[in-house]
């Protein structure tokens, strides 16, 4: 048992060091859960990386949902998919949103155009915005369902950020989240956009811009939030200033977050709110 806690907090630490340190803010009894729901993003996230086609990626999701829905008490023999599954039979996590998440994660094993704003902020909403519902669930279920929108502004300012974070990698495999709306209206394709061309710029700051009005929405939200559900959405409270990291260098990417500047934000929004 401690083994396959001490394996969860090693990914979770390594993959996704945001969320870790948002874990640690979480009473001691809810960590368990949060690491197992950590794990497994970053487990999903990752398959992109782990295939060289599409359809082996599928077939990867597939396993996921499969593992989920498997009856109670059945055991997989994966640490992870054990652990989230013992997560959600304790807190009552809802399956169709893991479905719904899994499902949005096709997404990423396909180099399709993302057609515009409305399906990149379901998208975030889905994937993201679903992470930070199911932690608040785990940690204070009642105040949770009070704020569930909220939780979309959080995912989508988080997942934006992300997403111009890891520009690089995503123009390397030919991938392009930047929705079509805001590239014509930066004057730019998509091929050329991917090239880093002309126009690239201006779609970078357009995107940062849609980032920062979920920033400003969350943040909004966020002043009547209970200090009961702060470790859930701990993980958004860094997209702020990454969108001023990646302002600052519009070929996108930006410059990481120091470590102690990571630690700071945490500990402030963790102990004094928004």
């Amino acid at each position: 048992m401690a083994k396959a806690a001490d394996h969860l907090t090693q990914i979770v630490r390594t993959g996704d060091p945001e969320r870790y340190l948002s874990v640690l803010y979480a009473p001691e009894d809810r960590r368990p859960a949060l690491l197992a729901l950590y794990a497994f993003n970053i487990e999903v996230a990752r398959v992109r990386d782990a295939v060289r086609e599409p359809l082996p990626g599928e077939i990867r999701l597939q396993w996921w949902r499969d593992a989920i829905a498997a009856p109670e008490g059945a055991m997989t023999g994966n640490p992870v998919a054990d652990a989230l599954r013992a997560a959600i039979a304790a807190h009552d996590l809802p399956i169709a949103a893991f479905d719904n998440m899994l499902e949005a994660r096709i997404f990423d094993l396909y180099d399709d155009p993302m057609p515009d704003r409305t399906t990149l902020e379901g998208y975030c909403g889905e994937t993201a915005g679903a992470l930070i519902q199911f932690a608040a669930l785990i940690l204070d279920r009642e105040a949770a369902m009070a704020h569930a929108a909220l939780a979309g502004h959080a995912g989508c300012a988080q997942a934006i950020a992300g997403a111009l974070r890891l520009l690089p990698i995503h123009r390397s495999r030919g991938q392009c989240y930047v929705p079509a709306d805001i590239l014509a209206a930066a004057g730019v394709d998509r091929e050329t956009f991917i090239a880093g061309g002309e126009g690239s710029e201006r779609a970078v700051a357009a995107m940062a811009a849609l980032g920062r009005e979920h920033v400003v929405a969350f943040e909004r939200g966020a002043k009547r939030l209970p200090a009961s559900l702060r470790p859930a959405f701990l993980p958004a409270a860094f997209a702020g200033a990454h969108l001023e990291r990646l302002e600052a260098a519009p070929r996108g990417g930006g410059r990481p977050l120091p470590a102690l500047r990571r630690h700071w934000i945490a500990f402030r929004r963790a102990t004094r709110g928004w």
